[in-house]
């Protein structure tokens, strides 16, 4: 490991923060691997505990560093990487990358949407939707909390066992005949509820990664709200950039 320059204009903790941001690069700390105690940090670089511990914690917010409390600090596993210019839905782009995932229902019911929501799908005021909340997981873990929206009109005979484990996208294309073609969708970060973190087994206000999208059918009809809460230290997001 390299040593921190204290001759240099650039902070300490924010050098001790690259040195161990390079290790976990090169794969010098591993995956889940414990990384030196504070105390060990500090002696051999020769710095303050508070130092050590804002580098430390700075690692911990950008997601490459986790805290178990009474064992220490660990390296976080690779983030999937999810990209973004295409119309997927969570089981169809885990399914292309080989990747093990189960869905378990946390609610399906019918109900009237809200007026933003009747807005959205062009519903009159007395139509219902169905109404959605699935826990998304990878390798036995939780990823991802999801919560869509469709019209009934689209879809009657819509059942929870249809969607075990099943892309909600398959279904309304080959059960229901509704072709998906694209979709309006905005990221933004927030800290998790109660509710949210014992679903996704976070501490309580953690950082994630909430999506919002309206889905279109081929007929340009609005056809899907979805509420996407993504776990932002086990995934990260990728767009294909050209010029």
């Amino acid at each position: 490991m390299k040593k921190v320059d204290k001759d240099s204009q650039i902070p300490l903790y924010y050098q001790l923060k690259n040195i161990l941001s390079e290790l976990i690069d090169n794969e010098e700390l591993k995956a889940n691997e414990l990384v030196p105690t504070e105390r060990e940090l500090c002696e051999y670089h020769g710095i303050s505990r508070m130092t050590v511990s804002k580098a430390i914690a700075s690692l911990v917010n950008e997601g490459l560093l986790y805290r178990e409390r009474g064992k220490g600090t660990f390296v976080v596993k690779n983030k999937e990487k999810h990209p973004l210019q295409n119309l997927l839905g969570f089981t169809e782009d885990m399914k292309q990358r080989g990747i093990s995932m189960t869905t378990q229902i946390i609610s399906f019911q019918r109900r009237i949407p809200t007026k933003k929501m009747q807005q959205d799908l062009h519903l009159g005021t007395q139509q219902e939707i169905f109404e959605i909340a699935r826990l998304r997981n990878v390798d036995d873990e939780p990823y991802a909390l999801e919560i869509a929206h469709i019209p009934t009109s689209l879809c009657e005979g819509l059942t929870a066992e249809m969607l075990e484990n099943n892309s909600l996208y398959h279904i309304l294309e080959n059960k229901f005949n509704v072709q998906v073609d694209y979709g309006r969708q905005t990221l933004e970060p927030i800290l998790v509820n109660d509710y949210e973190s014992e679903l996704l087994k976070v501490k309580q206000k953690t950082l994630a990664l909430m999506f919002l999208r309206l889905t279109y059918s081929k007929q340009n009809i609005p056809i899907e709200v979805t509420r996407s809460i993504y776990r932002s230290d086990r995934y990260k997001f990728e767009i294909m950039l050209k010029r």
